[in-house]
Order: C-alpha cells, then sequence, then structure tokens
C-alpha cells in the first residue's frame, strides 16, 4: 500500500508541475498587474513559479519517503533515509529558490540550514 501511495504521490507531482505551468502558471505571468518589487514584476513571477513547483519538490520526497517506509529499499536505515530525504528535498528546494528567483527570496538560505543539519544529523 505504502508503495502504491508513494507512486500516486509522485505522479500528482508530475500532474501538478506540468498541468500548473502549463495552464497556470504561464498565464498568470502574462499578466501586467502583478505587484512590481524591486522595480518591476520579475520577482513576483520568478517567486510564483518557485512557489508552485516547491509543492511538487515536497510531494516527491514524501513520495520517497513513503517507499522507504514501505520497504522497497530494505538496505536503508529507515531513520537515516527518512531523515537524508527530508534534507534532500530542502537541498533541492534551496536550489530552486536559489536559481528561480536569482537568490533573492532569501528562503534558500534557510532551505539550505535545514538541509545541512538534516545531513549532519543523519551521521
Amino acid at each position: 500500500m505504502l508503495i502504491l501511495a508513494a507512486i500516486l504521490a509522485i505522479a500528482i507531482g508530475v500532474a501538478h508541475s506540468w498541468l500548473g505551468e502549463r495552464y497556470i502558471i504561464s498565464r498568470l505571468l502574462r499578466r501586467d498587474n502583478l505587484p512590481k518589487l524591486f522595480g518591476d514584476d520579475s520577482f513576483t513571477k520568478q517567486t510564483l513559479r518557485y512557489g508552485w513547483h516547491l509543492t511538487t519538490t515536497a510531494w516527491w520526497g514524501l513520495g520517497l519517503i513513503l517507499l522507504i517506509s514501505g520497504g522497497l529499499l530494505p538496505e536503508i536505515d529507515l531513520r537515516r533515509g527518512v531523515i537524508l530525504t527530508v534534507g534532500f528535498t530542502f537541498l533541492v528546494s534551496a536550489a530552486f529558490s536559489f536559481i528561480f528567483t536569482r537568490g533573492r527570496h532569501l528562503s534558500w538560505v534557510v532551505f539550505l540550514a535545514i538541509a545541512v543539519l538534516s545531513g549532519i544529523a543523519a551521521f
């Protein structure tokens, strides 16, 4: 059951990102009345895009935790696997935040700190 749940979590992430980008985000970003921060609306647009895809990243991380919990990867210690998966999910979140907003949205600093602390705690 956990493996099926994990597959569904990964699938919903794919659908969320692909369909959301195609039907919601791309149309939303064409608007000319978005808030202007730092002189224009590019920061707002990039934050909306990365925030949308950040949800998918979290769902994939949770899907991986379900796979580990379901025994699909029996060689991985459950506690360490969960901690490393959480850390990796936050590392990817930090990268998305930094890349999509060119480092201007400071969430990447907190996400990176969580990733590093999780990595240290896993060992």
